[in-house]
């Protein structure tokens, strides 16, 4: 069964509009574990625009408790900036998702290019690892990228997957090619020994043909997940999203 790792950065995003602890980060992340979600993502950004720094260590806290032993904490972000490798020394996340996003992006919107990046992610990479931290890159649906992947010592590959969310919208062939598309890169991967996640826009609607792609580990989901929540509350939502990894 594929795992769903919920993403709370958008409870943090409300909390954040209002002083004070509502909604509760740690609270919505122990009803997405005890809804039965297999982890809980956070993306910490500099400006702490959601996310803050207190949130990555309640998290670790709260995923630390005995009743959710084998449950995962992944932190994703920019090993470049901010506090992010701070934030993993510190509290050895069970995977570390590395993420290129620009400080001025509203949210990511591409993978790595490892034309480019390889050498300075190699030993970020290594140093993660030896921390007993899982290493995922967060990558487009590029085969000839994805094998390079493999030169930098990563476990995982999630891969970026609003092509195919904004595909859906419209069906027809042009859905047709971004599956195929999406399918290749997971079998590149797959064939390399990399682990494959996925992640980003998908939702109730979108999630069940993308999972026929064989090979996913784990989706990570966040916005559309707490968007069903505010209808479905966050229990049947997440129930909803099991129901279709099941």
């Amino acid at each position: 069964m594929t795992q769903l790792s919920v993403n709370v950065n958008k409870i943090a995003l409300l909390r954040n509009a209002r002083q004070g602890n509502t909604p509760s980060v740690v609270h919505a992340a122990r009803l997405a574990l005890n809804a039965g979600a297999a982890g809980i993502t956070v993306h910490p950004r500099p400006d702490q625009r959601h996310i803050r720094h207190q949130d990555v260590n309640d998290i670790a806290t709260l995923l630390a408790e005995p009743n959710f032993r084998g449950r995962e904490f992944n932190i994703e972000g920019n090993p470049f900036l901010g506090e992010f490798l701070n934030h993993c020394r510190k509290t050895k996340p069970d995977q570390c998702t590395l993420v290129p996003d620009d400080p001025n992006q509203s949210t990511s919107d591409h993978g790595w290019n490892l034309t480019q990046d390889l050498d300075r992610l190699k030993p970020i990479v290594q140093e993660l690892k030896s921390l007993g931290i899982r290493v995922s890159l967060f990558m487009d649906p590029d085969p000839e990228q994805i094998k390079r992947a493999t030169n930098t010592g990563t476990d995982r590959i999630e891969l970026y997957t609003e092509a195919y969310a904004v595909a859906h919208t419209q069906a027809g062939d042009t859905l047709k090619r971004e599956y195929e598309n999406f399918a290749a890169a997971a079998a590149c991967a797959t064939d390399l020994g990399l682990g494959l996640n996925a992640g980003h826009d998908l939702n109730l609607k979108n999630l069940p043909h993308f999972i026929t792609i064989p090979g996913i580990l784990e989706v990570s989901i966040g916005h559309a997940l707490i968007a069903d929540a505010l209808e479905l509350g966050m229990t049947n939502a997440i129930k909803a999203y099991l129901d279709i990894l099941a």
